[in-house]
């Protein structure tokens, strides 16, 4: 048998984990894996694929980003806009299906977050056999309790504000520091947690500017001269619209410039010295931590195990500590948002960190 495997989306940490998961899973079934480069654009005339096994993948758990390339534009983008589904072209899915057939590919491992395994539930549903794998650095698939990659994010941020401390009470400033988070504050909120932040600012929770500015003060008469503040890409006032960096090529909006408005605004409103730092891709590159490379590689091998019960139109999933799987429908239908009155959040207000609202 010969499986094939893609990875859609962004990249993060952990997915080189499901690939050697995967591959060294196939090959202990005596199946052939091989792995289309670029995401779906690998599937169109002429395809673009290499052939994988466990001496082509061997150490590759370490190693950031993806050996077989990834794209969150192109062709088979299946979310546009804010976030809205769009069909794929009957011709791109008829030359991807005739393709995959010629190279003997009887199911399709298809690894991204909810725009790629939208694309993956339009070839289930044309009848292709395929199984999605969750991959969102914000973790914000409901249908998955953990997706690999966050882990690797939020340490990242968490040793950016234990940098940022030791600078911002040198100078005794407000230092923002601007993650990723569209509409889940996954990140800010575990990182802010971890990296010792006085102030999050999330999607789920709209904020006023002027009460972070309070929280500021209120900070400073308990003897404290500096403060972190952590805020998520697609955080906004309360009654204000997120701040798009771009909208022009296609695909999900790019969001950002949140950080450097809080600085401004906050500098003015508190009248103290504010700067902000944005983390961006730095939070996607790098070694993954070991939990990703772990749930990666649990993820890759129970893909396998889905084509071998024949479970196509599922994608796997991670709840109660154990790898099990969902629709792809199911997952794709509803996000993993912050619970503004959950226990993370409860949690982090009792050590006294502000959400400025």
């Amino acid at each position: 048998m010969r499986i094939g495997l893609l990875n859609g989306g962004g990249d993060c940490p952990g997915l080189n984990a499901v690939t050697y998961g995967v591959v060294e899973a196939a090959d202990k079934m005596g199946w052939e894996t091989i792995g289309f480069v670029d995401g779906y654009e690998g599937l169109l005339s002429p395809a673009n694929y290499k052939v994988l096994d466990p001496i082509s993948t061997l150490g590759i758990q370490k190693l950031g980003g993806t050996i077989l390339g990834t794209t969150n534009r192109g062709r088979f983008s299946g979310k546009v806009g804010d976030g809205g589904v769009r069909k794929i072209p009957k011709e791109l899915m008829d030359e991807a299906r005739r393709n995959l057939e010629s190279l003997n590919v009887e199911a399709l491992i298809c690894v991204g977050g909810d725009g790629t395994l939208t694309t993956a539930l339009q070839f289930s549903e044309e009848g292709f056999p395929v199984i999605g794998v969750p991959k969102t650095i914000d973790n914000d698939l409901s249908a998955t309790a953990m997706t690999f990659g966050f882990d690797s994010a939020t340490q990242t941020v968490v040793d950016a504000l234990d940098r940022l401390h030791t600078t911002a009470s040198s100078h005794k400033r407000v230092m923002i520091l601007e993650v990723m988070g569209r509409h889940a504050g996954w990140i800010a909120l575990y990182g802010g947690l971890g990296g010792g932040a006085e102030i999050i600012l999330i999607p789920e929770i709209p904020f006023s500017y002027q009460r972070v500015a309070e929280a500021i003060d209120r900070l400073e008469a308990q003897g404290k001269t500096s403060t972190l503040v952590v805020i998520a890409e697609g955080a906004a006032p309360a009654g204000e619209e997120q701040i798009v960096e771009d909208d022009s090529a296609g695909g999900e909006i790019r969001l950002g410039g949140i950080g450097e408005q809080a600085a401004e605004r906050i500098g003015k409103l508190s009248g103290r010295e504010t700067r902000s730092v944005t983390l961006g891709h730095l939070q996607r590159g790098g070694t993954p931590t070991s939990w990703d490379r772990i749930l990666g590689t649990r993820f890759g091998v129970q893909a396998v195990k889905l084509i071998e019960q024949q479970k196509f139109g599922r994608m796997v999933s991670y709840q109660h500590y154990k790898v099990g799987d969902v629709s792809i429908r199911e997952a794709v239908e509803k996000l993993n948002l912050v619970d503004p009155k959950g226990q993370m959040v409860e949690t982090a207000r009792a050590v006294g960190i502000s959400f400025g609202d």
